[in-house]
């Protein structure tokens, strides 16, 4: 036996509502009538009728405020307003609801019928249509699925197969996604780190420290360190709507590569301060074997200069290979502003004859370093010097010493031609030379190598920005004494 419909009956004209009562049982249908609001909320909470007849006042308050809180907790359920008297605006009223139609006197039992049956019919259609909809949508959402797992499992197999090590994460930097590359770098084999936070699932400090770089944004360059000796470079890149991706390459042969390098340059340079340290010695000899010409003395005073440049660049390479050698451990606790006190007396006559405008401010309560005091007066040589050396004639350097959160801060900046943007990254290299450097300005391309050399085996950090009044700006962060 098919299951009846109920209809929900919710009218203060006991008339009329006896009237629909009946005609409603006699068609077929199971009926409920409600006496006050809180019976016919009850009735269609616990019920769920088929369709709720209501009339244009109930229970003291207006039919269509019923029907308007009806709709919005039950969009689907058809209502039929019932009025006392036919109007147009009536009418306008409830199709502007959206009611599913409405009654009015004089009634007679088939017209109550009709119009409950027409209204019931709608919205089986409406029902019918709707679940179509949801099922196809289901049907794509599904296919959808099995595509983007085919996909997955595609991108999976590609990123398995690739050398370099691949580790995709989440915005939490959960691991979403490993390769086997990665498990033999870190030895995880027998591991499931799927889902893990990366500083737990791997214990590496290089690793974590990019991690802690990541805030800056995309990485092209991050040395990872392992006690056997091997040595990846980690790019870190952000992935929008995913996370990241931290990719590994072995340069642990390049690495090596570059220490033979160093061996051969340090031997070399080692080898060749003696002879040139000789030829200094009987150039000044040549003087005082008797009276030259003035050409001879011109020709003497270059090869002079031409000897002591060489001699400069031998000492600043063997200044290098002690360096990145490791063997500078000498270390006692240094005042950093003097230093630049002393640098700059050295550079006094450089400044007064270009009639420079050097800015010098010193944050009070500067905390000392646990330095080589030999090492950083090189390096503020090197970094005052050189924003000397390029800022043209009644230009300015700015120098700045302060402290942030228990790190010495060090900014030299110039007003010279600036370094290009896209060089930033190499300025830093051996014998590298910005591209837009004046020929005219001498120099062997080592004294920023031998700065991050001494920056870095004193355990900070230093980098270069555009100064936006034109120049550059050398930024340098020292761990304080504590």
């Amino acid at each position: 036996m098919a299951k009846q419909e109920l209809i929900l009956l919710a009218i203060d004209n006991s008339a009329i509502l006896d009237l629909m009562d009946r005609a409603l049982r006699a068609a077929g249908y199971a009926v409920v009538i409600s006496r006050d609001q809180s019976s016919m909320q009850r009735s269609v909470q616990d019920a769920i009728p088929s369709l709720l007849l209501v009339g244009e006042t109930f229970g003291g308050k207006d039919g269509f405020s019923i029907s308007t809180g009806m709709l919005e907790r039950f969009p689907t359920l058809p209502i039929i307003l019932f009025a006392n008297q036919d109007t147009t605006d009536f009418a306008k009223s409830a199709l502007k609801l959206g009611l599913s139609g409405y009654l009015y006197p004089p009634l007679k039992m088939s017209d109550i019928v009709d119009e409950v049956q027409r209204c019931l019919v709608r919205a089986r259609g409406l029902g019918d249509w709707l679940r179509r909809e949801v099922k196809r949508t289901t049907a794509s959402l599904e296919e959808k699925n099995k595509i983007s797992e085919s996909e997955r499992s595609r991108l999976e197999t590609i990123i398995a197969n690739i050398q370099d090590g691949v580790i995709v994460l989440d915005v939490e930097q959960n691991i979403l996604m490993i390769n086997q590359a990665v498990i033999e770098i870190f030895n995880l084999s027998g591991r499931s780190v799927l889902g893990m936070p990366l500083k737990k699932a791997i214990q590496n400090a290089d690793l974590h420290a990019l991690m802690v770089r990541s805030s800056e944004g995309a990485l092209k360059y991050h040395e990872v360190n392992f006690d056997d000796g091997r040595v990846f470079n980690a790019q870190y890149t952000p992935i929008p709507k995913v996370g990241s991706a931290v990719t590994m390459q072995d340069i642990s042969y390049l690495k090596e590569l570059d220490r033979l390098k160093n061996e051969f340059i340090h031997t070399i340079s080692h080898d060749l301060r003696s002879p040139l340290t000789a030829i200094l010695g009987y150039t000044e000899l040549i003087e005082r074997t008797g009276n030259l010409n003035e050409n001879q003395q011109v020709f003497l005073q270059r090869l002079q200069g031409s000897v002591q440049h060489v001699t400069g660049l031998v000492n600043d390479l063997l200044d290098l290979g002690r360096l990145e050698s490791g063997f500078d451990m000498r270390r006692e606790v240094v005042s950093i502003e003097n230093v630049l006190k002393y640098t700059l007396d050295m550079f006094d006559a450089q400044i007064k004859s270009k009639k420079i405008n050097v800015d010098v401010k010193i944050e009070l309560d500067l905390k000392p370093l646990r330095a080589n005091p030999i090492r950083i007066r090189q390096m503020m040589d090197n970094l005052v010097g050189n924003a000397i050396k390029y800022t043209p004639s009644e230009g300015r350097v700015g120098i700045g010493l302060f402290m942030q959160n228990d790190q010495l801060v060090l900014r030299v900046e110039d007003t010279g031609p600036g370094i290009p943007p896209d060089e930033h990254s190499r300025i830093f290299e051996k014998f590298y030379r910005a591209s837009n450097k004046p020929a005219s300005v001498e120099g062997s391309g080592l004294g920023l190598a031998i700065v991050k050399s001494i920056v870095d085996s004193h355990q900070g950090r230093v980098w270069v920005e555009a100064n936006p009044g034109g120049g550059s700006v050398f930024v340098v962060l020292l761990p304080a004494h504590e």
